[in-house]
């Protein structure tokens, strides 16, 4: 299947809500960025939870034949980057999160908040 860079980020989105990922955003860097045209960034309450959740989306892409290109950051686990070319994933740490503050630093990048399934059936 070959993914839009839109459809990547959302279905990585996806796989980090289904492993207890909290507040996932998208940013569209189109036009802002040459080295990626989506942010997905996440926030975990752990170190444990932080690499469980990089290794769900990298474990599950693999198998849908989409490969993360690089990985940053998996030893100590506070902030994860997985590179897949049209999305690099951040996974932070909730205070990691705060900290670097990417949404600051990229507020002219389009934003959208991933809605759970749980959350919009809840509506």
């Amino acid at each position: 299947m070959e993914w839009t860079a839109k459809e990547l980020a959302q279905k990585i989105a996806a796989l980090a809500d289904a492993k207890k990922g909290r507040d996932i955003l998208l940013l569209n860097m189109d036009g802002l960025s040459f080295l990626t045209d989506y942010f997905v960034i996440v926030s975990a309450g752990n170190t444990t939870l932080v690499k469980a959740i990089a290794d769900e989306i990298e474990d599950k892409m693999a198998g849908a034949d989409v490969f993360c290109k690089h990985k940053e950051g998996y030893g100590e686990g506070r902030w994860i980057l997985l590179d897949f070319g049209d999305v690099v994933v951040h996974i932070f740490l909730e205070e990691e999160r705060e900290f670097y503050n990417l949404e600051q630093l990229w507020a002219d990048a389009p934003s959208e908040a991933f809605q759970s399934p749980v959350e919009e059936s809840a509506h």
